[in-house]
């Protein structure tokens, strides 16, 4: 007898704050990379299927993307992560002027 079959194993690839498709909140969603494995007497042997997902810590919604676009995505800066501003520019100290009339 032999005992064959699939198993799906779920990797996350990044955090990052983008805005759900479905309730329109600017949360936290998880990058997904879903493979699945043909797997003989219980040991998985090799993947059948990958793909590339997102989902909605807010509502749980799920969309499927492309590896690019999960390649992408999992290059933003991470959610919750303070951004990177540039250091503020503050203009110049002028010298003190001297006015007409004021002793000092």
């Amino acid at each position: 007898m032999i005992i064959f079959g699939t198993r799906r194993t779920v990797q996350q690839l990044a955090m990052v704050l983008l805005t759900c498709a479905n309730c329109h909140r600017s949360a936290a969603n998880a990058v997904l990379k879903l493979v699945t494995k043909f797997t003989l007497f219980f040991i998985p042997l090799f993947p059948v299927r990958v793909r590339y997902s997102t989902q909605c810590t807010a509502c749980g919604f799920a969309t499927t993307v492309d590896k690019a676009q999960a390649e992408q995505l999992a290059q933003l800066p991470p959610a919750g992560a303070t951004p990177q501003y540039p250091p503020p520019q503050y203009p110049p100290q002028y010298p003190q002027q001297q006015y007409p009339g004021a002793h000092g």
